[in-house]
């Protein structure tokens, strides 16, 4: 809402302006009336909307057309005051005060008008006869207000309804000729019924209409009150109340109702707490809020985002088959201005036969959303109403900034739950098949990919001594000249070579002597096409020896060219030296250091299908 409210009096000379002013701030007639008032502040704490209020007198006695022109551009609203005893004063409203203010002011951004007939002390009957037809010619006039300088009569009310018309305007919700919301307003209460329709069934019952009552107007409403609000859609429309709920169509209902009764700032006050600004945008403010991140930092997803994405989950997977269809995913993106998944997620987290993504794929895109982007996920989580559901200030109270990275090498412990690895290799050594191997896909299932629907990202979970964990592995470009220290930053890096092919490896030993032969970041060497016949390499050391020479874990064999779903383990032994490098260099000589990371995985991951399984009974 608007810090301020910037109200212009404007019209006619001797229509009583200044004395509109004046009886305002004296509360009384005055008995002397300068040419013009001087420039009054209203505090914030006497104004109904608690918002500092400046009224600006206009005196053409006094002021030149420039400094009227000044203040026409600097005013959020203008009163145009006539006398309801003087024609003339009426008929300069339409033949010279509008057209001069249209012509002063944008047309995409018209300043709203209030037409105020003075000195109805001195006349038994109203001009709204004259003035009704003035109304509805010009959109911009948002109300029309009587009233007596002299006797007092409807001042404030005069000031209200201007200051009104700034903080909650009729423009942007409704259309007077149409006697309906406008399509930009539909589109923004339409999210907010479904944000607050928290199980998706398409009404609100009692207990999401008294969340979203207590949520933008901070107090519940009473049973009877609830009886009462049902009750008025149902005597206006047949298919309003549904299941005793509200269905969409009550209540966008509702709001015209509100708006045609002039409760403007009902829909308002909604419409701002879920994020809109005055043109029914999200706001920059709620969709990005300031979250610092320090260098070797990273960003993740806290204990109660996971909590909020899986109950938006569970709110739309209607068949309870624990993955998405495409329809679902649909349905699920319809509070978004745009489709955030392409194709390419469902290559980047796990699917299931069909190609749909699982409730662990789901959180894995999540949880690489906010690895690689935190103002993308962000604005996500801004789009399904995060801070609204969980009563946060923002959704910054959705991410966890994990600490320097230097100061987990120190303690060798790590808090961090997503690891990144990067996997380098020449054009064709297999690192796209290294990455979708660990979404369980094997070979026969990857040359089913579209080349443009596939990624450079693959995540999902790994099991090291007990903790479940996130392993983020990124092919990353083939010409590592152009490659900056940002691109190369990482946990953990995979350098595949293809063993079938005899100059696959040389390119793993310059990427390895140029970028990481003096880095502190573990290393792996990944003899891909295993099941394939192994080539002498055209190097002068032989992959074994380099590794030996150069004090790496000697070269891991790896094939996705199986029958069953390609084994985990390798990314297990990447996800354990991600988070103990120390360990990775010490335990070098000694083989159990890989034992240890593979029984530790074998056991979790039964023990983890055990409680997806029994997730899903509970679901």
């Amino acid at each position: 809402m608007r810090k301020d409210v910037r109200i212009l009096l404007v019209g006619e000379p001797k229509v009583g302006k200044t004395s509109l002013i004046m009886s305002l701030v004296s509360e009384e007639f005055p008995d002397e009336v300068p040419l013009r008032a001087e420039e009054i502040t209203i505090p914030a704490d006497v104004t109904p909307e608690r918002v500092p209020t400046h009224i600006v007198d206009y005196s053409e006695a006094e002021q030149s057309d420039e400094q009227l022109y000044q203040e026409i551009s600097k005013a959020n609203v203008i009163c145009i005051v006539y006398s309801v005893n003087n024609k003339k004063s009426i008929e300069k409203v339409t033949s010279h005060w509008i057209p001069l203010i249209n012509d002063r002011t944008d047309k995409d951004s018209r300043v709203p008008l209030i037409l105020v007939g003075n000195k109805s002390d001195l006349v038994e009957h109203s001009s709204m006869e004259t003035i009704l037809p003035i109304m509805n010619q010009y959109q911009d006039i948002e109300t029309c207000v009587e009233c007596s300088a002299k006797n007092l009569k409807n001042i404030s009310e005069l000031f209200y309804y201007a200051q009104k018309a700034v903080l909650h305007p009729t423009g942007p919700l409704y259309c007077p000729e149409e006697k309906e919301l406008k399509p930009s307003c539909i589109k923004a209460l339409t999210r907010i019924f479904k944000i607050s329709d928290l199980d998706n069934d398409g009404i609100l019952n009692d207990n999401e209409l008294n969340f979203f009552q207590r949520t933008c107007f901070n107090t519940p409403l009473a049973p009877q009150a609830l009886e009462d609000v049902k009750n008025v859609v149902r005597r206006n429309m047949t298919d309003g109340v549904k299941n005793n709920g509200l269905s969409l169509k009550g209540f966008l209902f509702l709001h015209t109702l509100f708006i045609q009764r002039g409760r403007h700032e009902t829909t308002w006050t909604v419409l701002r707490r879920f994020g809109y600004d005055d043109d029914l945008e999200l706001t920059q403010e709620y969709l990005f809020p300031i979250i610092k991140v320090p260098p070797d930092c990273t960003t993740e997803l806290n204990h109660n985002a996971y909590l909020f994405l899986q109950s938006v989950f569970d709110k739309h997977d209607k068949d309870r088959d624990c993955a998405l269809s495409p329809e679902e995913v649909k349905d699920l993106f319809k509070v978004f201005p745009y489709m955030p998944w392409g194709p390419d997620v469902n290559n980047t987290v796990c699917t299931n036969d069909k190609g749909w993504i699982t409730y662990q794929g789901y959180l894995s895109q999540w949880t690489l959303t906010t690895y690689l982007d935190v103002q993308r996920s962000l604005e996500y989580l801004g789009y399904l109403g995060y801070s609204i559901i969980y009563e946060q200030e923002s959704q910054a109270a959705a991410i966890t900034v994990t600490r320097n990275k230097r100061i987990d090498l120190q303690k060798k412990q790590t808090q961090r739950s997503v690891f990144r690895c990067n996997v380098l290799g020449a054009r064709g050594s297999g690192k796209s098949g290294f990455l979708l191997a660990f979404l369980g896909k094997n070979l026969q299932r990857q040359r089913q990919i579209r080349e443009d629907h596939k990624s450079y990202y693959a995540i999902s979970t790994t099991y090291v001594y007990g903790q479940e964990k996130y392993l983020l592995l990124h092919e990353v470009m083939t010409d590592f000249d152009f490659l900056s220290e940002a691109d190369l930053a990482c946990d953990v890096v995979c350098l595949v070579y293809d063993v079938n092919n005899p100059e696959s490896f040389e390119y793993c030993a310059k990427v390895y002597k140029q970028c990481f032969i003096d880095s502190k970041t573990p290393c792996v060497v990944i003899a891909a096409k295993s099941d394939l016949h192994e080539a002498r390499q055209h190097y002068s050391l032989s992959p074994h020896e380099f590794c030996r020479k150069h004090k790496l874990h000697p070269p891991q064999p790896f094939t996705c060219n199986t029958t069953e779903v390609p084994s985990k383990d390798v990314y297990t032994r990447l996800t354990t030296m991600a988070m103990y490098p120390h360990m990775a260099q010490a335990d070098l000589k000694n083989s159990t250091f890989w034992l240890r990371a593979s029984l530790g995985a074998t056991v979790f991951a039964v023990l983890g299908f055990a409680m997806y399984r029994a997730l899903l009974k509970q679901r």
